[in-house]
């Protein structure tokens, strides 16, 4: 129990708070990614563990991806968003 609510904690926090507003706005653009630019629509595969690996194997092309576009334009250890501030 303990656990838990050092967790409750942390997500109530001002920084937990800051966290969460910019990862619901970051992650859209992934699945934007994904669809358009890599033209993914539909799985290959069947099966919950199939998808899951192929879910898996999407992510990480999207970071690697990502990665190169960043070092390409000597962008790595900068964000691009900076933190919110909670009203």
């Amino acid at each position: 129990m303990q656990c838990r609510e050092e967790n409750l904690k942390r997500i109530i926090s001002e920084e937990g708070c800051q966290l969460r507003m910019n990862r619901s706005i970051q992650v859209e653009g992934s699945f934007g990614n994904t669809k358009q630019d890599m033209g993914f629509r539909r799985y290959l595969s069947r099966g919950k563990q199939n998808v899951t690996a192929e879910s898996i194997l999407l992510a990480m092309v999207h970071n690697i991806n990502k990665l190169h576009r960043k070092i390409q334009s000597d962008r790595t250890g900068i964000y691009l968003l900076d933190l919110k501030t909670i009203a």
